[in-house]
């Protein structure tokens, strides 16, 4: 029977940026900047993991992502013409950041991600943002 870590992450879903490129002593190098978002996002989703107190598991995982972001101010003005999902990031960029943060605390590597499912949309009237995460060890 297969187990399954469910837990929340409060506040607007971080997509992975596209990593920039420098030469340095004639070698490229891609980082993403270390003031990028990104960095506390995975720290919470890290820190949110890690409190479920689970070893990594060392098989086969499915991953659920929701990622629910605030509404943009402009959509009020927008009203039924306002997009329903957020057009500024892909959903592969969404789930990057949240697989790689959980690499050695929910699972050892993220290459052991058979079945991924991922939803982005923006928040309704009266509901925060936030990202929920189900791990299903197979």
């Amino acid at each position: 029977m297969a187990s399954a870590i469910r837990f929340v992450v409060p506040g607007n879903p971080v997509p992975q940026p596209r990593p920039r490129i420098s030469t340095r002593g004639g070698f490229a190098r891609a980082y993403v900047p270390k003031d990028h978002p990104i960095h506390v996002y995975r720290q919470a989703i890290a820190l949110m993991a890690t409190q479920l107190d689970v070893a990594p598991h060392q098989g086969d995982v499915a991953i659920d992502i929701a990622a629910v972001f605030d509404r943009p101010p402009s959509h009020k003005r927008l009203g039924s013409k306002a997009p329903s999902r957020p057009v500024k990031c892909d959903w592969d960029n969404v789930a990057k950041g949240v697989c790689d943060a959980l690499n050695g605390i929910a699972y050892l590597d993220d290459d052991q991600i058979v079945d991924a499912h991922v939803t982005r949309r923006y928040a309704r009237p009266g509901e925060n943002a936030y990202t929920r995460i189900i791990i299903t060890r197979l």
